[in-house]
C-alpha cells in the first residue's frame, strides 16, 4: 500500500500545551521505517499550515481558540482530501480537534467515489459536544459531532461538504462521557461500546460486528486512534488520562483485526503529548500499533532484552 504521512501539529484544541510535538515524536519513533519494513511505500507530505480565518463571537463564552480551530479545520480538510486521492493517509497529531478536518476531507473523497464512510472512534471520550454544549470550551471535544453534521457549527466551522452518517460511527473504549454527549449519541444513533461492554463481551465480538457492517455496505473505514483509548499505565503521554483503558493486547488485537478486514482507508494518530511521555514509550507504542494495523502479525513481534 502507498501511505501518505501528514503532520498536524495542532494543540489549540486541548487544555494543555505539548501536542504540537506529537508529529515529530511519531516520526522520531520510526513510523515511516516501520511501514517500509512491512512492504508499504511511504511519502511524508510534511506539515499542514493553517491560514487565518475570521470567525464571529459565539454565545458560549467558554469556547477557546475558536478562530484557530476553524482555520486548522479548513486547512486539514483540504490536505486530507488531497492525500486520500490515491493512497492511505495517516494523520500525525496533534490533538483530536484535527479530526474535524480529517473526517471532512476523507468523507468528501468517499462521497465522490459513491461509497459510504464508516468511522471507528477509539477513545476514552466520544468528542460529541457541539459549540453550544461544551462546558470546558476545549474544542478537541467537538470533532465527531461536527463531522456527523450536528447543528450549531454553521458560521463558525467550515461548511461540511459530506457529513458522516452517525449511524455509521462506532465508538469503542469510552469511559468518560458528559451528560449532553450521552443524550446526543443516543439521539444520533451512534454505536457506543464503553469499557464495560469490552469487559463483559470482549473486544473481538464488538469490533467484528462493526466490521461486518462496513463490509456489507462496501464502505470505506476511517480509524481515529486517541492515545487515551489506551490505559495510562502503558501510554502516559496524554493530557486527558482516564484509568481503565484498553490493555496492550486489547489494543493490538483491535489493530490486527482491522488489518485482517482490509477495510481501513485512513488513520488518525492523536493526542500524543511527548512532554508527558517517559523516554518515548507512548510514541513507540503508537508506532507499534500502527504497524499491527498495517500488517505486522503477533508472531512477528521482536524479542527485546532490557
Amino acid at each position: 500500500m502507498h501511505c501518505n504521512l501528514i503532520g498536524i501539529p495542532l494543540q489549540d484544541g486541548a487544555g494543555r500545551m505539548g501536542c504540537e510535538m506529537g508529529p515529530s515524536a511519531l516520526r522520531t519513533a520510526g513510523l515511516a521505517a516501520a511501514l517500509a519494513e512491512l512492504g508499504h511505500t511511504v511519502t511524508d507530505l510534511g506539515t499542514v499550515v493553517p491560514k487565518p480565518v475570521e470567525v464571529g463571537l459565539h454565545r458560549n463564552a467558554a469556547l477557546k481558540s475558536l478562530p484557530e480551530i476553524a482555520a486548522w479545520t479548513a486547512a486539514i480538510a483540504e490536505a486530507a482530501y488531497a492525500a486520500s486521492a490515491d493512497a492511505m493517509p495517516i494523520f500525525l497529531g496533534g490533538d483530536h480537534a484535527l479530526s474535524a478536518g480529517t473526517l471532512s476531507g476523507v468523507a468528501r473523497r468517499a462521497a465522490e467515489t459513491g461509497r459510504p464512510l464508516f468511522v471507528l472512534w477509539l477513545d476514552a471520550h466520544p468528542d460529541f459536544h457541539t459549540l453550544d454544549t461544551t462546558a470546558s470550551g476545549n474544542l478537541h471535544g467537538v470533532p465527531l459531532a461536527y463531522a456527523s453534521g450536528l447543528p450549531g457549527f454553521e458560521g463558525y466551522f467550515p461548511r461540511l461538504p459530506a457529513p458522516v452518517d452517525p449511524k455509521r460511527v462506532c465508538t469503542l473504549g469510552l469511559r468518560s462521557v458528559d451528560p449532553a454527549e450521552r443524550r446526543a449519541l443516543t439521539e444520533a444513533g451512534v454505536t457506543v461500546h464503553d469499557m464495560r461492554s469490552i469487559d463483559e463481551h470482549g473486544l473481538a465480538p464488538l469490533l467484528r460486528a462493526f466490521l461486518e457492517r462496513v463490509a456489507a455496505e462496501n464502505g470505506l473505514l476511517h480509524v481515529s486512534l486517541d492515545v487515551d483509548f489506551l490505559d495510562p499505565a502503558i501510554a502516559p503521554a496524554v493530557g486527558t488520562t482516564v484509568p481503565g483503558g484498553a490493555t496492550f493486547r486489547e489494543a493490538h488485537l483491535a489493530m490486527e483485526m482491522l488489518h485482517d478486514s482490509g477495510l481501513v482507508t485512513s488513520l488518525d494518530l492523536v493526542e500524543l503529548n511527548p512532554f508527558l511521555d517517559e523516554r518515548g514509550r507512548t510514541a513507540i507504542l503508537m508506532v507499534d500499533l500502527t504497524a499491527s494495523l498495517m500488517g505486522r502479525r503477533i508472531m512477528d513481534r521482536p524479542t527485546r532484552s532490557f
